[in-house]
C-alpha cells in the first residue's frame, strides 16, 4: 500500500525523504517502505524496454540531488591509480615494446601521449579484439612508460567517501543487478529447441540497464567498490537469487535458471551416463556442472550464454582496476572456462564470439602474479589441456600413414570446421600467454599426468593432412586444408613449445628437462613402431619429432648435456630418421614435377614447409633430427638410405646408359641434384650445430639479403625469429638494428622516371658479398626457385663490378663455424665409402658427358669433397702408405684424402644390350683388380642385412613393389626391353686424375696445369671464380694436405702427352671445342641483336614519353614541321602508311580531353596552403582564381549586356578543358575500326570503350578522342609568314576588312559537307562532354550561341594558359619544355576555329572599332567598358573569328592595337593604388610631359591623363585601397609585371601558329625577349639600355583620345558604385602556380586529428575518412551517410572540387587515391617511416614523416594532368567511393 502512495509522488521528494529515513539509527521503517518501492518498481514482469524504472532508480541512489551532480560527487573521491580503459574492436591504440613487460601492454591514445616515449620502440595499432589501457599497472609495464596523470598515484591524496553518499547504491542495486538477471533468465532458449530464438533482441530491451551499470563503473574507485561488495557477497545471492516463496513469477524463473545450468558441464549428463569419457582421465571439477554463488558468478554465466554481448564485456572489464574483483573475477572466469570453450564450439558467430574471450582472458592471463595464483588454485592448466583435448577429439579420423589395416593411431581431420575456422584459437592463445610466465610453464614441466596428456594432444597432429601422389590423372578438386593444418601446426603445437624452450635456457631446470625427454622417447617409440611410410605419400606434420629434436638442441646448448645419454638405440633412431628424410626427399620430388597431378596445393605446401615464419618451426628441426641421426648412425647406410629415398641409385652406374625403375629421365637429373644438394646442407648446415644467436642472426639477414634488396619491415618479417610471439626479443646479445647496419647499407627511397615509386631498401655490403654469401643457406630459405637465381645473378654483377671474376661464377663455398663436440660423428658421412664411390662415379659421368649430368651435379660433388678435406676425421692414425689389398671394395680405408688418389682400374658394370660398351672386347679380366659397381650396392645391401630384422620389409621389396607400377605408366615401345648383360669396363683412373681432366675439359685446353702449377699457385685468388677455380683450389687444399697427393698431382700433370680418355671419347675434345666455339658466336649474335633493340626502344620511349631530352623537340614540335614543308605528312600508327591528311580520308592525332580545375585553385601568393590540423585552424577559398574570376564575371552581368559580358571574360578555370596528345596520329577510319575491335575484345580493360576511350596502339598512353588535323596547305606560307613594311593604319584596316568577311565564310565551308568537317563536329561534342554543364553555361539563357561562343574561346585560354604553368609560369626556358610535346593547340585552334565561324558576332557591335578609332558610344544596354574587359579573351577571341590561317602581320597588328588596351588597364589599376597626395604629384608631373615629342609613348605622360580622366564627376578614386610611395623604378616594373602575362600568351599563341621559335632568356628580361619576339620592339635591345614598356606602344589614332575614351565609358556608368568599378578595374592578372596544401611533417599530427573528426555532412565520425589535398575538405570515404543520388561523396567532391579530379588522402590507410572520371587508383603514400617505407592501411604503426620528393612528384602530376599516364592500375569505382 505504502509502496502504491511512494509511486504517485515526486521522485527526487520521495528519494531524499528515504534516504533521511535510512540515516537515521533505527532504519528499519525506511528500509521496509524502501524495499516495497524497489519490489513494485523493479518487477521484472513489466517489459525490459520501460525506462520508468531506471529513472526511478537514479533518483534513488542519488537519493534526491540530480543525477550527474551525484556522478560527479563520487567521482571527485576516485582513488584509481590505474586508467583502465576499456575499448572495443577497431579503437586506435598504442603499444610500447621499451616500456611493456608482458608483450600484450596497451595504451590508449591520452596515455600515450601524455607519457613519454621518445626514441622508444613502439607502434600504433588498431584494436582486433578491443583491450584496455594498461597505463598506472606496474604488473604489465615500467612505472616510466605511465602518463603524467597515472605516475602520480593519484588515489594516495583522495579524501576518504562519506558513508552516507553510496548508503542508496548499497541498497538499490543488488535490486537493480537481480532485476537485469531475472531478465536474461527469462529472456534466453536454448538453440536446439524449436521457437524462434533471438537473443539479440532481449540484449537490445537491456540495452538502457547494461549501460547504467557501465555508466556505474566510470564513476572511479568508489563506485566500484560497492559494485564488487555486492557482486561477491554471497549471502545477498543466497537471499535474493530464489525470490520470495510466495512469488510465483521468482520461482518459475529461478526454474529456468537450474535447466540452463544442467548442461554447462565439459559432458553433458546424457554424455556422462553412456560412460564416453572412460578413455581420458580428468579430474571430475573440470567436467562437473557449474556451481554459483554471487551475482559475479551468475552475471558471467549469462554472459557466456548470450554469446558475449559487448555491453556486458565492457561492463565486466570496466570493473579490473578494482583488485578484489579481479581475483574474483579470474578465478569465476577460470571456474566457467570449460563452459565458454563449449558454448564457443556450437556458436555461429565464433569470430566475433572468439575475440570477446580473448579481449577478456588477455587482460586477466598477462599478469603473472595472477597467472600463477589461478594455476595453483584453480587448476588452470588442467582445465585448459583438458579443454583442448575435449575439441580436438570431436574431429579424429584413422591416420592412414601406412598400410596396415590394425593401426591404432587416430589423426584430425584438417577439413573440419573447427580447424578450418581456427575456432581453437582463443584457447591455445591462452595457453601460450600463460606459458610465458616461468612459474606456470615450470609448473607444467613438472607434473607428469599433465604432460602426458599433452603429449596424446601433440600425437593427433602427428600425421595429419596426408598427400598421397597421384600417378594416373589429375586431381579433380584441390583441397586447400594444408592452410588449416599448417596453423594449426603452428599455433597449437610449436607455440607452446617454443614458450617452454625459453624457459629452458639455464642449468638449473636440468632436472625438469631429462624428465620431459623420457616421455618423448616413449612417445616415439610408441609411433616409430606403427609408422613406416608407404612410398608416394608425404605428410609434412611431425610435431612429435619437431619436439623431440628442439628438446634434444636445447639440452645440448643451454644445459650442457651429453647428447649419447639421451639418445635411444640405433634401431630407433633409423625409424625415426624416416619420416623427416621422406619429406626431404620429397620436397625434391615436388620441385622436380613429380607432384604435378596433385594440383598446385602441394606446392603451396612445400613453400610453406620452408617459409620464414614456419621453417624454425618445421625445416629447421627436421634438418637437425637427421643431423642427429647421421652423427649416430653407419654412414654408409645413412648415404644409401638417403639415395634410395631420393630414387636414384640406379642412376649412379659407370654405365652410359641404365634403366631407372621409379623415375622418368627428365626427373633423374632434379632427383639428383635434389639428393646431392640435401647432403651438402645436411654436412654444412650449423644452425642447431654450435653458432650462436648473434651467428645465425647474421647468416639468416645476409642470405635474405643477397636474395633481392629488401625493405625493413619485410626483413623482419623474412628473419625467422623465436616464434613465440611473446618473447618479443631476439634471442644474443647483438640487437637487429646493429646486425643490419653492420651487414647492410641503406639506399633512400627514389623515383624512376616511370613513375614507379621505390620504398627506402636495405642492400648487403661489398664485403659481406665477398666473404659471407652462402649459397646453401639461401637454398635452404627460399621459397620460390627463382630466388636461389636472383641471389646468384646479384653475386656475379657484384664480381664483375669489382672486377674478381668476369664470366659466370660457380656458387663460393664458405667455411663454417666449426661443430659443437657432440655432433662430430656427422663429419664420417663425408669420409665413407659409399660416398666415395658416388663422387667417383659421378666425377666419371660428368667426364664422359654422360645424360643427366650437369653443372649444379658437378658443384655439389665438389662442394662435398672440399667438405671432407676441410673437416678431417680426427682418430685415422693409419699410416697413410700401408695399405692391405681389399678385395671387397673399391677404396682400401674411409679418409678422403687416401681415397682421393686411389686408382681404380676395372669396373663391372650391368649394362642394357644396347649399350655402347657391350660391342667391345672385354680386357682380359683380372679379376683381382676388377672389382664391381654391383658388387659395391650388394656391399651396402650386406650392411644393411644387419638391420633387416629391425626394418620391417626389407627395401628390396618395396622397390619391387613400386616396379610394375612406375613401368606400366611409361610408355614402352613394342617388344621387351633390353636385357641386361654384365660387362667389365677399363677406367684405371682416381678421383684426381679425373679432376685434373675436368679440369681440362672446362677450360678446354690439353694440358691446362703444367707439372708445376702447384708451386706457383695463389691461393687468395680462389675464393671466387667458376668450376676451374674450384676444382684448382680443391686441388690445392689437397696437396697441401698430404704430400702424397701432391706427388700424385704432380705426376699426372707431368705426362705431358694429353691423356688418351676410353676410345668413345675421341671425337668429344674436338666437339667441345667446337661447341665452345659456336656458343661464343651465337653470344655474340644475340649481344648485338639486344643493343639493337634496346637503342630502338630508347629512341621510342624518348619520343613517345615525357623524358625530357631536347634534342627530340624538333621532331615532336609539331607546329613547327607544319610550316616547313609544303604540305604535312602524316604517319598512321594503325595502317603504317605515310600521307597528307585529306578532306576525305582525314588524319587525327590521339588525344586525351579532359576537365581540369588546375588553373582555377591559383592563389595570389607563392606559399601553399596549410592543412587543418586544429579546430582553429580553416582554409578560405575567397582569394583562388577561379572564384575571383566567377565575382568578376557575376559582377559584370549585373550591370551589362549579357552578350557583351560573355565576351570580356574567360571562363574554364574550374572545369575547364585540357587536350593533350602522346604526338601520335592515325587515320580517323582506321581508329574507328579499333575502336570497334576493343569493343569486342571482352579482357578486362583499365577503361571504358563505351566512353571513346582507348589508349594510343603505339604508345599505350590513355586517350579518350581524335583531333582531326588540317590539310596542310603549303602555298600561302611563304606569304603567309613575310615580314612586312606596311603602315600601322593600313594594317588595322585590312584586319577590320578580314572581321567583316566572317559573314560569308562559313556559307561555302559547310556547303560541302566533308568527312574533315564532320569529324570537327565530333571533336567539338567530345570537348563539350568532357566537362559539367555547370562549367559550361554561365549566360542568362543557357544554350545561347553567345554562351557556347564563350566556352569555345575559354578552351583555347585554357590550354594556353595551363601550357604557361607548365613551362613554369612564364617563358624564360624557351623551347625545350615536356609540355610543348604534349600540346597540340595547332590543330586545337583549327577546330575551334572552324567551329567558331558558325557564330557571327554582332556585327552593330565590334571591339575592334572601340580598339582602334574614337567614336560615339551609343546608348543602348551598356556595353562592358574596354578597361575592363579580359586582353587575353579579346585577343583568342579575334584570332578565332578571322579567315583561317591569318597572316602573320594581321596578328601582330592584332597584338599591338591590344596591347595598348593592356597597358592603359595598367595604368588605371595602378593609379588606384596611389595615395591621394602622390596621384596629385604624378598627374601634375605627367602633365608636363604631355607636349613633348614622345608624350604618346612616355608613362608619366599618359598616367597623368588617365588619372585625370578617372577623376572626373563620378571618380572611381573614392575608395582608397592601399598607399605606398612609389618610385619611377618601382611604377615600371609593375606596370611590366601587369602586361607580362598577355605577352606571355601572345608570344605562346604565335609559337604554336607559326611556329616561330621561343628564345630563353633570364627572367628579368623576359619582358624585352616577348616584346621583341612580338614584334612590339624593333629588335633587340642592347643590355645596357632598359627597357620601359611604354616604348613599345604603337597607337592607330592619337593616344590621349583613345584613352580618353575608354576612361569615360568607365566614369559614365551610372548605376555602378565607386568600389564596384573599382574591383572590375583593378584587375591582377598575375597568378602564382598551384600549389597542393601543405602538409605536416609528423603524420601523426593528422591522424589524431581526422580519424575522430566529425563529417560536416553526417555529423558522424566517418569509417573511411579521406581529405582532399587540392581544399582541404574532409569527406566520407565510400560512405553510404553521404551518398546523394546514388554518388558518394569522393566522387562528388572530385566533380565539384576538380572537375572529376580529385587527390585524397585516406585517413586510416595514409595512402594517396586518384579519382578522375569514372576511374580509381592507388597512388601510392607520400608518409615514409624512418627506414623509408610505405605502411598502407597503418598496419605497422610505426611513426611516418612526410618525403618531400613524393609530395613533389604528386603535386607535379596533378599540374601536368598525367595521373593517366604515369600510373598504371586504375579501376572502375561505380561512384562507390
Amino acid at each position: 500500500m505504502m509502496a502504491a502512495s511512494l509511486l504517485r509522488r515526486d521522485k527526487k521528494a520521495t528519494a531524499a525523504h528515504l534516504k533521511a529515513d535510512l540515516n537515521r539509527t533505527d532504519n528499519s521503517s525506511g528500509l521496509r517502505q524502501l524495499q516495497e518501492l524497489l519490489d513494485a518498481v523493479l518487477n521484472p514482469e513489466k517489459p525490459a524496454a520501460d525506462t520508468e524504472a531506471l529513472d526511478w532508480c537514479k533518483c534513488l541512489i542519488a537519493g534526491g540531488e540530480g543525477f550527474e551532480e551525484f556522478c560527479k560527487t563520487v567521482r571527485s573521491y576516485d582513488n584509481a591509480t590505474l586508467c583502465g580503459l576499456v575499448w572495443t574492436a577497431n579503437f586506435v591504440a598504442y603499444r610500447c615494446r621499451t616500456c611493456g613487460i608482458s608483450p600484450c601492454m596497451s595504451l590508449c591514445a591520452e596515455c600515450f601521449n601524455n607519457g613519454d616515449h621518445t626514441g622508444h620502440d613502439f607502434n600504433m595499432f588498431r584494436s582486433q579484439a578491443g583491450g584496455a589501457c594498461d597505463c598506472g599497472d606496474s604488473n604489465v609495464m615500467r612505472e616510466s612508460g605511465f602518463c603524467r596523470r597515472h605516475r602520480l598515484r593519484t588515489g594516495e591524496n583522495v579524501p576518504s567517501i562519506p558513508r552516507d553518499l553510496l548508503l542508496m547504491s548499497e541498497m538499490v542495486l543488488p535490486r537493480f543487478i537481480l532485476c537485469i538477471i531475472q531478465y536474461l533468465r527469462d529472456g534466453y532458449i536454448e538453440p536446439d529447441t524449436s521457437t524462434e530464438r533471438d537473443l539479440q533482441k532481449v540484449l537490445q530491451q537491456l540495452e538502457p540497464q547494461i549501460s547504467f551499470l557501465e555508466e556505474l563503473t566510470k564513476m572511479g574507485g568508489a563506485m566500484r567498490t560497492v559494485l564488487t561488495k555486492i557482486l561477491t557477497n554471497q549471502q545477498t545471492f543466497k537471499e535474493l537469487s530464489m525470490g520470495q516463496e510466495e512469488n510465483l513469477y521468482a520461482k518459475k524463473n529461478y526454474d529456468k535458471y537450474l535447466s540452463a545450468l544442467k548442461n554447462s558441464g565439459l559432458v553433458s549428463v546424457e554424455e556422462k551416463a553412456q560412460g564416453a569419457t572412460a578413455d581420458v582421465t580428468v579430474d571430475p571439477c573440470i567436467i562437473e556442472t557449474l556451481k554459483h554463488k554471487c551475482f559475479l558468478e551468475e552475471l558471467l554465466f549469462w554472459t557466456i550464454k548470450y554469446e558475449f554481448p559487448q555491453k556486458m564485456v565492457t561492463f565486466l572489464l570496466n570493473m579490473l582496476p578494482d583488485q578484489d574483483y579481479k581475483i574474483t573475477f579470474t578465478k569465476t572466469f577460470v571456474q566457467h572456462y570449460a563452459f565458454i570453450m563449449k558454448t564457443l564450439m556450437k556458436s555461429h558467430e565464433s569470430d566475433t564470439m572468439s575475440n570477446r574471450i580473448v579481449h577478456i582472458s588477455v587482460q586477466l592471463f598477462s599478469n603473472e602474479e595472477l597467472a600463477r595464483h589461478v594455476t595453483e588454485e584453480c587448476q588452470l592448466l588442467d582445465i585448459m589441456v583438458t579443454v583442448l583435448l575435449y575439441m580436438m577429439e570431436s574431429c579424429l579420423i584413422k591416420s592412414e600413414l601406412q598400410d596396415e589395416e590394425n593401426s591404432r593411431h587416430v589423426v584430425v581431420n584438417c577439413s573440419e570446421a573447427l580447424l578450418k575456422n581456427n575456432t581453437y584459437w582463443p584457447l591455445v592463445s591462452d595457453f601460450i600467454n600463460i606459458l610465458s610466465h616461468q612459474s606456470v610453464a615450470k609448473k607444467f614441466l613438472e607434473d607428469h599426468s599433465l604432460l602426458m596428456l599433452w603429449m596424446s594432444f601433440v600425437s593427433f597432429f602427428q600425421g595429419m593432412n596426408l598427400n598421397k601422389r597421384e600417378l594416373n590423372e589429375h586431381v579433380e578438386f584441390e583441397s586447400q586444408t594444408y592452410y588449416a593444418a599448417f596453423a594449426a601446426e603452428l599455433e597449437a603445437c610449436a607455440q607452446p613449445m617454443w614458450g617452454l624452450l625459453t624457459h629452458c635456457k639455464h642449468k638449473s631446470h636440468t632436472a625438469v628437462f631429462t624428465r620431459k625427454y623420457f616421455l618423448l622417447d616413449c612417445f616415439l617409440s610408441l609411433l616409430s613402431y606403427l609408422l613406416q611410410p608407404a612410398p608416394n605419400q608425404v605428410t609434412f606434420h611431425l610435431p612429435l619429432h619437431r619436439y623431440y629434436a628442439m628438446f634434444l638442441s636445447k639440452a645440448v646448448k643451454c644445459q650442457g648435456l651429453d647428447l649419447d645419454s639421451l639418445l635411444p638405440d640405433q634401431e630407433m633412431l633409423m625409424k625415426i630418421m624416416v619420416h623427416p628424410l621422406q619429406i626431404q626427399a620429397c620436397l625434391s620430388e615436388i620441385h622436380s614435377n613429380m607432384w604435378v597431378r596433385n594440383g598446385l596445393q602441394i606446392k603451396g605446401q612445400a613453400m610453406t614447409y620452408v617459409q620464414s615464419h614456419f621453417c624454425n618451426s618445421m625445416i629447421d628441426p627436421d634438418i637437425y633430427l637427421l643431423q642427429v641421426c647421421a652423427s649416430r648412425l653407419d654412414p654408409d647406410y645413412f648415404i644409401s638410405s638417403v639415395f634410395e629415398r631420393f630414387k636414384v641409385v640406379d642412376l649412379l652406374t659407370m654405365a652410359s646408359q641404365h634403366q631407372n625403375a621409379v623415375l622418368d629421365s627428365e626427373q633423374e637429373r632434379p632427383m639428383l641434384e635434389g639428393a646431392l644438394t640435401f647432403l651438402v646442407i645436411l654436412t654444412s648446415l650449423r644452425i642447431h650445430l654450435g653458432m650462436t644467436d648473434d651467428e645465425i642472426l647474421r647468416a639468416e639477414m645476409v642470405s635474405q639479403l643477397c636474395m633481392n634488396d629488401r625493405t625493413h619491415s619485410a626483413l623482419l618479417d623474412l628473419i625467422p625469429e623465436n616464434p613465440n610471439p611473446k618473447s618479443g626479443i631476439v634471442p644474443g646479445s647483438c640487437s637487429f638494428e646493429e646486425m643490419l647496419s653492420a651487414v647492410a647499407d641503406f639506399k633512400a627511397p627514389v623515383f624512376e622516371p616511370g613513375g614507379s615509386m621505390q620504398q627506402g631498401m636495405y642492400t648487403p655490403k661489398a664485403e659481406v658479398w665477398e666473404k659471407e654469401f652462402d649459397p646453401i643457406m639461401v637454398v635452404l630459405r627460399t621459397v620460390y626457385r627463382r630466388d636461389v637465381q636472383s641471389a646468384m645473378d646479384r653475386y656475379s654483377a657484384f664480381l664483375k663490378q669489382c672486377g674478381i671474376h668476369t664470366g659466370n661464377p660457380w656458387p663460393p663455398y664458405k667455411e663454417r663455424t666449426p661443430l659443437h663436440p657432440c655432433y662430430k660423428g656427422l663429419i664420417k658421412l663425408l669420409h665413407c665409402k659409399t660416398l666415395h664411390i658416388v663422387i667417383f662415379t659421378l666425377l666419371y659421368k660428368i667426364w664422359m658427358d654422360h645424360q643427366n649430368m650437369s653443372e649444379h651435379v658437378l658443384c655439389m660433388v665438389l662442394y662435398l669433397i672440399e667438405l671432407g678435406l676441410d673437416n678431417q676425421v680426427q682418430d685415422n692414425t693409419v699410416d697413410e702408405v700401408r695399405y692391405e689389398h681389399c678385395h671387397d671394395s673399391w677404396f682400401p680405408g674411409t679418409n678422403l684424402l687416401s681415397n682421393l688418389h686411389h686408382v681404380i682400374n676395372f669396373v663391372r658394370v650391368r649394362v642394357p644390350e644396347t649399350a655402347p660398351e657391350v660391342k667391345r672386347e672385354a680386357p682380359p679380366s683380372t679379376s683381382t683388380e676388377a672389382s664391381s659397381y654391383a658388387q659395391v650396392f650388394s656391399l651396402v645391401a650386406e650392411r644393411r642385412r644387419k638391420f633387416q630384422e629391425i626394418i620391417n620389409r626389407s627395401n628390396t621389396e618395396a622397390t619391387q613393389v613400386v616396379r610394375p607400377k612406375s613401368s606400366s605408366t611409361r610408355w614402352v615401345p613394342p617388344g621387351t626391353p633390353p636385357q641386361l648383360v654384365t660387362e667389365i669396363l677399363e677406367i684405371r683412373e682416381s678421383m684426381l686424375s679425373l679432376l685434373i681432366k675436368l679440369h681440362q675439359k672446362l677450360s678446354s685446353k690439353q694440358n691446362s696445369l703444367s707439372a708445376s702449377w702447384l708451386e706457383d699457385m695463389d691461393t687468395s685468388r680462389h675464393a671466387h671464380g667458376d668450376g676451374i677455380t674450384a676444382i684448382e683450389r680443391i686441388l690445392t687444399k689437397a696437396a697441401t694436405r698430404s704430400c702424397q697427393i701432391k706427388r700424385s698431382i704432380q705426376d699426372i700433370c707431368g705426362k705431358v702427352c694429353p691423356p688418351v680418355p676410353p676410345k668413345k671419347n675421341s671425337p668429344t675434345d674436338k666437339k667441345t671445342m667446337d661447341k665452345e666455339e659456336r656458343r661464343q658466336r651465337a653470344r655474340e649474335r644475340q649481344q648485338k641483336l639486344l643493343a639493337e633493340f634496346a637503342s630502338r626502344q630508347k629512341s621510342f620511349m624518348e619520343t613517345a614519353m615525357d623524358v625530357e631530352s631536347p634534342e627530340t623537340e624538333a621532331a615532336m614540335d609539331l607546329g613547327a614541321s607544319e610550316v616547313m614543308e609544303s604540305e604535312v605528312l602524316y604517319d598512321c600508327v594503325i595502317c603504317g602508311q605515310s600521307g597528307p591528311s585529306t578532306e576525305d580520308r582525314p588524319t587525327g592525332l590521339v588525344v586525351l580531353l579532359q576537365a581540369s580545375s588546375v588553373l582555377g585553385h591559383r592563389c595570389k601568393s607563392k606559399e601553399a596552403k596549410n592543412l587543418p590540423t586544429s579546430d582553429e585552424e580553416h582554409i578560405y577559398a575567397a582569394d583562388t582564381c577561379g572564384v575571383a574570376h566567377d565575382v568578376r564575371l557575376t559582377l559584370m552581368q549585373r550591370f551589362f549586356k549579357d552578350s557583351s559580358c560573355l565576351q570580356s571574360v574567360s571562363i574554364g578555370w574550374d572545369g575547364g578543358v585540357y587536350v593533350q596528345t602522346c604526338g601520335h596520329t592515325l587515320h580517323i577510319d582506321c581508329h574507328k575500326s579499333y575502336m570497334e575491335s576493343l569493343r569486342n575484345d571482352q579482357v578486362l580493360q583499365g577503361f571504358s570503350v563505351d566512353k571513346g576511350e582507348f589508349t594510343c596502339p603505339l604508345c599505350r598512353q590513355f586517350a579518350n578522342s581524335v583531333l582531326p588535323c588540317r590539310p596542310g596547305r603549303g602555298t600561302e606560307a611563304g606569304t603567309w609568314h613575310t615580314p612586312t613594311n606596311k603602315k600601322t593604319c593600313v594594317l588595322v584596316k585590312e584586319v577590320e576588312d578580314l572581321q567583316e568577311k566572317l559573314g560569308l565564310f562559313p556559307v561555302s565551308f559547310t556547303s560541302t559537307e566533308s568527312n574533315l568537317s564532320k569529324e570537327m563536329e565530333l571533336v567539338i561534342k567530345d570537348i563539350k562532354n568532357t566537362t559539367q554543364k555547370k562549367y559550361m553555361d554561365y549566360g542568362k539563357n543557357p544554350g545561347s550561341p553567345d554562351n557556347d561562343f564563350l566556352f569555345m574561346y575559354s578552351v583555347a585560354r585554357t590550354n594556353l594558359e595551363l601550357e604557361l604553368v607548365h613551362r613554369g609560369g612564364n617563358l624564360c626556358s624557351g623551347g625545350a619544355s615536356a609540355a610543348a610535346k604534349r600540346s597540340c593547340l595547332n590543330q586545337l585552334f583549327h577546330v575551334l576555329a572552324m567551329h567558331m565561324r558558325l557564330y557571327s558576332i554582332d556585327s552593330a557591335y565590334n571591339p575592334w572599332t572601340k580598339l582602334t578609332q574614337v567614336a560615339q558610344s551609343r546608348e543602348a544596354e551598356p556595353e562592358v567598358p574596354m578597361l575592363f574587359r579580359d586582353v587575353p579573351s579579346l585577343l583568342i577571341i579575334f584570332v578565332l573569328t578571322m579567315p583561317q590561317p591569318l597572316r602573320k602581320e594581321h596578328f601582330t597588328c592584332v597584338v599591338k592595337m591590344l596591347y595598348n588596351l593592356q597597358f592603359t588597364q595598367a595604368l588605371a589599376a595602378l593609379s588606384s593604388k596611389f595615395s591621394p597626395e602622390e596621384r596629385h604629384a604624378w598627374s601634375t608631373a605627367g602633365a608636363l610631359k604631355k607636349n613633348t615629342a614622345n608624350a604618346e609613348k612616355s608613362f608619366e605622360a599618359l598616367l597623368s591623363h588617365v588619372i585625370s580622366d578617372l577623376s572626373t564627376d563620378k571618380s572611381v578614386y573614392k575608395v582608397n585601397l592601399i598607399s605606398s610611395v612609389w618610385s619611377p623604378q618601382s611604377i615600371e616594373f609593375s606596370l611590366q609585371q601587369f602586361c607580362l602575362p598577355f605577352l606571355r600568351l601572345s608570344c605562346l599563341l604565335q609559337h604554336h601558329l607559326y611556329g616561330d621559335n621561343l628564345t630563353g632568356c633570364l627572367e628579368e628580361e623576359e619582358f624585352s625577349s616577348l616584346a621583341v619576339c612580338l614584334g612590339l620592339l624593333p629588335s633587340a635591345p642592347q643590355p645596357s639600355s632598359v627597357v620601359h614598356s611604354a616604348s613599345c606602344l604603337q597607337w592607330p589614332v592619337g593616344a590621349f583620345d583613345l584613352v580618353t575614351q575608354w576612361c569615360v565609358e568607365v566614369t559614365g556608368l551610372s548605376q555602378m558604385q565607386a568600389e564596384q568599378s573599382l574591383t572590375l578595374l583593378v584587375q591582377d592578372p598575375l597568378w602564382a602556380a598551384p600549389r597542393l596544401l601543405q602538409l605536416p611533417d609528423n603524420y601523426n599530427i593528422i591522424f589524431q586529428y581526422y580519424h575522430r573528426k566529425a563529417c560536416t555532412a553526417c555529423k558522424k565520425v566517418p569509417k573511411d575518412p579521406a581529405l582532399c589535398l587540392v581544399c582541404g575538405a574532409f569527406v566520407c570515404l565510400k560512405g553510404v551517410c553521404c551518398k546523394q543520388q546514388g554518388t558518394c561523396e569522393c566522387v562528388l567532391h572530385s566533380q565539384h572540387c576538380g572537375a572529376a579530379t580529385g587527390i585524397f588522402l585516406l585517413i586510416n590507410a595514409s595512402v594517396i587515391i586518384i579519382i578522375r572520371g569514372h576511374r580509381f587508383c592507388l597512388w601510392g603514400s607520400v608518409y615514409l617511416d624512418a627506414h623509408g617505407e610505405e605502411d598502407r592501411d597503418l598496419r605497422r604503426g610505426k611513426p611516418l614523416f612526410l618525403c618531400e620528393e613524393r609530395y613533389r612528384v604528386l603535386e607535379q602530376q596533378w599540374v601536368s594532368h598525367t595521373f593517366d599516364h604515369i600510373n598504371k592500375r586504375w579501376g572502375p569505382h561505380y561512384n562507390g567511393l
